[in-house]
């Protein structure tokens, strides 16, 4: 009877710690599982060797051409499956990183700013032999985007933004806070603070297939590990705050499709502001027509009933403006 007793009672701890476990992931997401097959490109920097994320699609029939997906801050490669089908269904080979920082790649602590991303990209592309490219790049991956056509605009053909954040200056109107503040707030990260987030930002009403883009984004913070992805994750907050983009949008001189979520609310910072402050910023039906206009050339594609990732909330209708304007 005793034996039982011990049998049931580790049957019973066990299966309470694999469910636990289940529920936790690492700081390089180790245990979430992407699309397609990952590679790793080593980068020395700073003093450090760390390593850079990426998967690399190559299409059934090629037409020849490459596009690069850059992710927003709150993701990974993981949440661009569709595009891909459908960019590989076109004949693009399709490479997807995972910025430094973020998703598998190394969470180091570095000076992280967009020129730095930016040439951490060309060199991959140029070590996988690429030097033409289409970029598309959503929100924070789209301040990412422009910033390196803006370096190596005889490498892109092409920039495609869906719903960029940085589209109006965070520094004149959100409270400035040091990395030790955003630090201390980003400890707090919790599945309710992340989905009650998602819901109020990113999405005009939730749906259960949204449950998995909170799962990744919480279940980090229950690592023995979340202090050092808090702290990173403070670092890059301060790259997007200090280092804007909206004033040279001017200078782009490459074909630009802006595809724009019209209930788009989004603002870096936003928990920071009062409602006042809330109603006048993050307005992307505002936002996306005068950002067009500072675009030389650019096209503007609207999405009605729509947030901040149309590719997630209206994949049908994005998908088919992706495939008319690639």
């Amino acid at each position: 009877m005793h034996r039982k007793i011990i049998l049931l009672f580790t049957i019973l701890t066990t299966s309470i710690a694999a469910h636990a476990q289940s529920d936790t992931l690492s700081i390089t997401l180790e245990n979430v599982k992407y699309p397609y097959p990952v590679s790793f490109f080593p980068i020395r920097v700073e003093g450090q060797d760390i390593r850079m994320a990426y998967m690399d699609i190559k299409p059934a029939n090629t037409n020849g051409k490459t596009v690069i997906l850059f992710h927003g801050k709150n993701f990974g490669g993981y949440y661009w499956t569709n595009v891909i089908q459908t960019l590989t269904a076109k004949g693009y080979r399709v490479i997807v990183p995972d910025q430094i920082g973020f998703g598998k790649s190394s969470k180091a602590f570095i000076h992280y700013s967009f020129h730095q991303l930016a040439r951490f990209n060309k060199n991959l592309l140029d070590t996988l032999g690429i030097q033409k490219i289409t970029i598309l790049g959503h929100s924070m991956g789209g301040m990412l985007a422009t910033r390196f056509t803006l370096m190596y605009p005889e490498r892109v053909e092409k920039l495609l933004l869906e719903d960029p954040i940085g589209l109006e200056d965070y520094r004149t109107f959100v409270p400035y806070q040091s990395a030790e503040e955003d630090y201390k707030a980003e400890l707090k990260t919790s599945a309710e603070s992340v989905k009650k987030y998602y819901q109020n930002s990113y999405f005009t009403s939730w749906k259960p297939e949204y449950d998995y883009l909170v799962k990744i984004g919480s279940g980090v913070s229950k690592s023995a590990d979340f202090p050092r992805y808090a702290k990173v994750a403070a670092l890059t907050f301060e790259m997007i705050y200090e280092q804007p983009i909206c004033y040279e949008f001017g200078l782009i001189k490459v074909p630009t499709v802006l595809f724009i979520g019209k209930e788009d609310k989004t603002i870096v910072g936003k928990a920071l502001l009062s409602d006042e402050e809330k109603a006048k910023h993050g307005q992307y039906k505002i936002l996306g027509p005068e950002t067009a206009k500072k675009i030389p050339g650019c096209k503007l594609i609207e999405f009605e009933n729509c947030g901040h990732i149309p590719h997630i909330e209206v994949p049908e209708k994005f998908l088919k403006a992706l495939n008319e304007n690639i």
